[in-house]
């Protein structure tokens, strides 16, 4: 492309000095022949003129007096009537360009001059015209080059970036050329880089959270099923049976909330459902794990609360508290119910040393962890918490106190603590 720019751009130049270069040409020839001639003529009617004063005036007439009145170069023959005919200069041989002139007194002056005189004019004219086309030559292909690397250099620093693109690098540069047509081109690259960073997060945030979020589940049913294969009571098997299934159900709903979440954060699934209910089966799923460890999960607070949220959400987000706490906590695991205003509250605390005063608030964010974990759990909770219209904070760092704020039914009742 560089190439045919320069060519296409020395071809107009070239053309144009051609049009107007032989115009030219042809202009000045005729204006120096014409000039030539003008000038021959005029330098015969001066010397008639001169002659016929002198004749009148009875003034001597020789080639000395006249010699001076005429152009060197130049041939001029006078004949007067009765007198021997006057020369001055040599006669030029060849073609030439003659004038003749007479006078009032029958005196006849000849003028002449050769034509090589105006061929070295019309040389030396020819040479300032070849002289400008050479520049302006020289100047096309300067400029042709420039613009053709102005051009040409853009388009491969944009292909060097749809490459980058294709070569999984999504990166925009926000580089501008300063030609509209090119700085469309890297606008619309630019946006599409942007987009594909967003979607490789995306998937990346998905496997991370998906990995994490999952790992709970599996470990519940895990364990379920080893409780199967370590007895042989029909009635305990049936009963760890169920609650597999039930882990299987919880299994598929963090799936999808996962993959409904990877689409639009915003776009929750919210309903009204037992929160009782809920916390009910993540104490019945973590009391094996706490007993294991030595611990005691307690519940507490107000009951027969109705929230509004998705019940596989709340889960997942009570059992990443109850997991944060055997992981990272100390003593008693303890889930407390409260109401404050339109909005129902679970807390999760335990015993333990608690949030270090250099995390604070960054304790929801994704990879600050205060232990040797990925950092995603709570970040993760948080998501799942806010799709729904929830939330969830620190309330307190020593001793830890994590609380879910979710939406409460209009004229759901309380009744007595239960511990």
């Amino acid at each position: 492309m560089r190439r045919r720019l320069i060519n296409s751009t020395l071809a107009v130049v070239l053309v144009v000095i051609a049009v107007f270069g032989i115009s030219l040409v042809i202009v000045e020839t005729r204006t120096i022949e014409s000039g030539a001639r003008e000038s021959v003529q005029s330098e015969a009617v001066r010397l008639v003129s001169i002659l016929d004063s002198r004749l009148i005036g009875g003034e001597r007439v020789e080639s000395g007096v006249l010699s001076e009145q005429i152009t060197p170069d130049r041939y001029a023959r006078v004949d007067i009537p009765g007198r021997a005919a006057i020369e001055i200069g040599e006669r030029p041989e060849g073609d030439v360009i003659a004038s003749t002139e007479r006078g009032e007194q029958g005196e006849t002056v000849r003028v002449e001059e050769s034509r090589s005189a105006i061929s070295r004019e019309l040389g030396r004219t020819l040479m300032v015209i070849l002289a400008v086309a050479l520049l302006a030559v020289i100047a096309a292909v300067f400029l042709a080059v420039r613009q053709a690397n102005r051009l040409t250099a853009p388009l491969t620093d944009l292909a060097e970036t749809a490459e980058r693109l294709g070569s999984g690098d999504p990166r925009p540069r926000h580089r501008r050329y300063g030609v509209p047509e090119l700085d469309r081109v890297a606008d619309v690259l630019d946006a599409s880089a942007e987009r594909i960073a967003r979607m490789l997060t995306a998937e990346r945030r998905l496997a991370a959270d998906a990995s994490h979020q999952l790992r709970t589940p599996l470990t519940a049913l895990s364990m379920r099923l080893e409780e199967i294969t370590l007895t042989d009571d029909p009635e305990t098997v049936k009963d760890e049976a169920t609650i597999a299934l039930t882990q299987v159900e919880r299994l598929t709903d963090v799936v999808q909330r996962l993959l409904t979440n990877s689409r639009d954060p915003q776009s929750g699934s919210a309903v009204t459902f037992d929160l009782d209910e809920v916390i009910k089966q993540q104490l019945e799923e973590w009391r094996p794990a706490t007993r294991s460890e030595g611990r005691a999960l307690v519940r507490s607070g107000k009951q027969g609360l109705r929230a509004v949220g998705t019940p596989g959400a709340v889960a997942q987000v009570l059992a990443t508290l109850i997991e944060n706490s055997l992981m990272h906590g100390d003593g008693t695991v303890a889930l407390r119910t409260r109401v404050t205003g339109n909005q129902a509250v679970v807390e999760v605390t335990d015993e333990g040393p608690g949030v270090s005063p250099d995390l604070g608030s960054r304790v929801f964010e994704r990879t600050v962890s205060g232990r040797n974990s990925t950092g995603l759990g709570l970040a993760v909770a948080r998501d799942l918490a806010e799709a729904d219209g929830g939330r969830l904070e620190l309330l307190q760092p020593y001793p830890p106190v994590f609380a879910l704020f979710l939406s409460r039914e209009a004229g759901d009742h309380g009744e007595s603590p239960e511990d």
